[in-house]
C-alpha cells in the first residue's frame, strides 16, 4: 500500500498535463488522518529490537519504503494552497525522525532520514519556488521550519550528534576501500556529514532570524 501511493504520488508529479493540486487533494485528503496516523504509529516506538538489526529484514524494508513517502508527500506539499497535515507532520514531529536517527537501525535507514532532513530545510513554498525566493514567508511553511528548527537546536544541545555514526563503508560505491589516489578524508560519510551540517546550520539560521528576544538569540 505504502508503495502503491508512493508511486502514484510521484507519477502524478511528473505528468506535465494533470491538474496536480486538485488530482493530489482527491488523492490525500480522505488519508490525511490515516497517514498521520501511520506516521505516529511506525516512528514513535524504540528501534533498538532484533528486528532491524539487519537492512535486509522486513521491518527495516518497510521503514525505507516509508522514507520514500515520506519523501513523496514532502515534494507534493508546494502543489497545493495550503498543505495537508499529512504533508506537515514530518515538519512538526520530527523528533520521532531525530531519535530514530540516533538509534540502532541499519545505518542506510538513518542516511535515507538524514537526507530527508536535508530536503526538508531546503524545501521551498510554492511562491518561492516559482520566484527563486528563499523568503519562506508562507504562513505554514514558517511554523513548519519553526517546528524543526527547535527540534533540531534541542537535540544537538544534548549529546545528539555524538550517536550518529559516519560509517565509512557508506563513502564508496560497493566497497570499503578508497579509489586510487582518493582521500578518505578519515574514512567518515561525506554525504551524511555534509547533510547534517547543513541541517545545523539552516536550523539556526531559521531561528535566528525569527527570534525577537536577544536572548534567544544568544
Amino acid at each position: 500500500c505504502v508503495w502503491t501511493l508512493t508511486a502514484v504520488i510521484r507519477e502524478t508529479l511528473r505528468d506535465a498535463l494533470l491538474p496536480k493540486a486538485g488530482v493530489l487533494k482527491k488523492l490525500l485528503a480522505p488519508l490525511d488522518a490515516v497517514l498521520e496516523g501511520f506516521y505516529n504509529a511506525i516512528l514513535f516506538h524504540h528501534f533498538d529490537s532484533h528486528h532491524y538489526t539487519s537492512p535486509y529484514s522486513e521491518a527495516a524494508n518497510n521503514l525505507i519504503s516509508f522514507t520514500d513517502l515520506l519523501e513523496a508527500l514532502l515534494a507534493s506539499r508546494t502543489e497545493l494552497e495550503l498543505p495537508l497535515r499529512c504533508q506537515r507532520v514530518l515538519f512538526l514531529k520530527v523528533s520521532y525522525v531525530l531519535n530514530l536517527i540516533s538509534s540502532s537501525v541499519p545505518y542506510v535507514i538513518k542516511k535515507k532520514f538524514i537526507l530527508l532532513l536535508k530536503k526538508c530545510v531546503l524545501h521551498k513554498s510554492r511562491e518561492d519556488a516559482k520566484s527563486g525566493s528563499v523568503s519562506l514567508q508562507t504562513l505554514p511553511l514558517c511554523e513548519d521550519m519553526l517546528a524543526l528548527s527547535n527540534a533540531v537546536l534541542q537535540v544537538v544541545n544534548l549529546t545528539w550528534l555524538n550517536q550518529i555514526p559516519l560509517d565509512e563503508k557508506s563513502s564508496y560505491f560497493g566497497s570499503s576501500e578508497p579509489a586510487p589516489g582518493d582521500d578518505s578524508q578519515g574514512g567518515s560519510d561525506q554525504t551524511v556529514l555534509r547533510a547534517l551540517s547543513l541541517v545545523l546550520l539552516k536550523a539556526l539560521e531559521f531561528k535566528i532570524h525569527n527570534s525577537a528576544a536577544e536572548a534567544q538569540i544568544k
